[in-house]
């Protein structure tokens, strides 16, 4: 049987993405990834080094005659995001990515691609290492622990780099230059309840499943259902008695929940009317979302293991209050770009252990105040429900630079080789230029990549032909930089 990857062009990229499918690098274990490129880069004779955060600089020379070029940054993160389906056997730590070419596209086989970021780190390798690629003197930027906070960009040293052209390949429309990034910023929600003296009544497990999820920041437009917070809203004062023993969803500050489910216990001859009451509300959902979440699917099933007793009342209604009642979603859009999400939040993780309940929220925006007045907004919902609420600090936004050389030198180059005009915009994702520009002042940075849909879920894609395009434009670029 042919690999899935053979045959692929352009063929280094794709050979370095094949072995990077191999490799574990879930955020905050990218040391196997980080070995890779400079194992690479040693077997290039090219320098390499790491900085205390675990970030990899290697040093590519330029090809002959281009020696006295400006010094360009090829950007990307080493980490992925580990999304896998409940019914998935797999361990992110020790098996290969499975993967199928379908269409055009490739995919994974019920788990995350991590084409966020593989295909950038591929493309800095293979460009690294193209014979037929010019290009001035080059430092390749591989950072660590992107997806959970930007945590390897915030950790660069002052002269690690000495760059001042950088080209992040981090984005996913072809033919889209991203010149700008909302920042932002997570907060944390902690609420004790109290519970029963005992448990009783009939224990059930109710899950909610099949939504389609995605990235808290390209996809929270995209009207799909957060999975923990609609399973909220079918118990929230359902006029059947029940007590809630626990309500968990998602994995990831920055992925929509796919997912849900609650332990409940409900009493013995309740259990039909509990059952039926829960299936209209989910019918109600079902309609509401019919466009955005085909797939939607409730089960409830008897619970194989008894938890602790379930919550009081008092507390089950703080709960479900709360997780109705945070935002989720679009809170504002640009007035000045079309199109553009400004602000918003996502209600990300929901754990519950014993007497605590934690919630996870991640909030964006291109605008510092609007960031912070989203964020006093959910500190005010969840002090009216009793919690307790504690702001993380975050990341800045990158404003964009409509002067930029480097953009000019791109559309240019974009316009010759394809005879139309590239878009150019701002994203509602957090993106490291925001970071590394405030590092290192004067920096003229453009991010760009080829097609992904849906990153950071099992449903994540990338289009074939858009990675032809992508590093046939990355190397003409860097070919117009002398």
């Amino acid at each position: 049987m042919q690999a899935p990857l053979s045959n692929l062009k352009p063929a280094l990229l794709w050979k370095h993405f094949d072995e990077l499918l191999r490799i574990p690098r879930c955020s905050r274990n990218e040391k196997a990834a980080a070995q890779y490129v400079l194992d690479f880069a040693g077997s290039k004779g090219f320098a390499g080094r790491k900085d205390k955060t675990g970030n990899v600089v290697v040093e590519v020379p330029a090809t002959p005659g281009m020696e006295n070029t400006p010094i360009a940054v090829l950007q990307g993160h080493l980490d992925m995001v580990c999304e896998k389906n409940s019914d998935k056997a797999f361990d992110f730590d020790k098996d290969t990515i499975e993967v199928r070419n379908d269409g055009g596209w490739v995919t994974a086989c019920g788990t995350s691609l991590g084409a966020d970021n593989g295909m950038g780190l591929a493309a800095s390798l293979a460009i690294a290492e193209d014979e037929s690629a010019a290009h001035g003197p080059l430092e390749l930027l591989f950072t660590v622990d992107e997806e959970t906070g930007l945590n390897g960009a915030n950790g660069l040293q002052p002269g690690f780099l000495r760059g001042r052209i950088l080209l992040n390949l981090d984005s996913e429309d072809e033919g889209v230059f991203f010149i700008g990034c909302a920042g932002g910023a997570d907060t944390e929600t902690t609420m004790t309840v109290g519970r029963k003296a005992k448990s009783g009544g009939k224990a059930l497990k109710v899950h909610l499943s099949g939504l389609r999820g995605g990235h808290s920041g390209l996809d929270i437009d995209k009207g799909k259902g957060n999975a923990t917070q609609l399973l909220a809203r079918m118990l929230y004062r359902l006029d059947i008695p029940f007590g809630l023993v626990t309500l968990e969803g998602g994995t990831k500050h920055n992925a929509i929940p796919r997912e849900a489910f609650a332990h409940v216990e409900v009493p013995e001859k309740r259990e039909g009317d509990f059952r039926a009451a829960l299936e209209n509300r989910f019918k109600e959902i079902r309609f509401e979302y019919r466009t955005a979440e085909k797939d939607m699917k409730l089960s409830v099933e008897p619970a194989p293991v008894k938890g602790p007793p379930s919550m009081d009342k008092d507390s089950q209604d703080q709960v479900l209050g709360l997780l109705v009642g945070i935002p989720h979603g679009v809170a504002a859009m640009s007035m000045e770009i079309p199109g553009l999400v400004e602000t918003s939040n996502n209600l990300a993780i929901v754990r519950v252990k014993g007497r605590k309940v934690l919630i996870h929220t991640s909030t964006r925006s291109s605008v510092q105040s609007a960031l912070e007045a989203l964020r006093e907004k959910l500190a005010a919902v969840g002090r009216l429900a009793g919690a307790k609420v504690n702001h993380l600090s975050g990341y800045p936004s990158w404003t964009p630079d409509l002067d930029s050389k480097l953009l000019k030198t791109m559309k240019t180059v974009y316009r010759n080789l394809y005879g139309t005009e590239p878009k150019v915009e701002a994203v509602h994702a957090g993106l490291e230029c925001g970071i590394i520009g405030k590092k290192y002042p004067g920096m003229d940075m453009i991010s760009f990549g080829p097609t992904l849909r849906n990153p950071h879920s099992p449903d994540e894609r990338v289009h074939v032909e858009s990675v032809d395009k992508f590093y046939e434009l990355l190397k003409a670029v860097l070919k117009s930089l002398a």
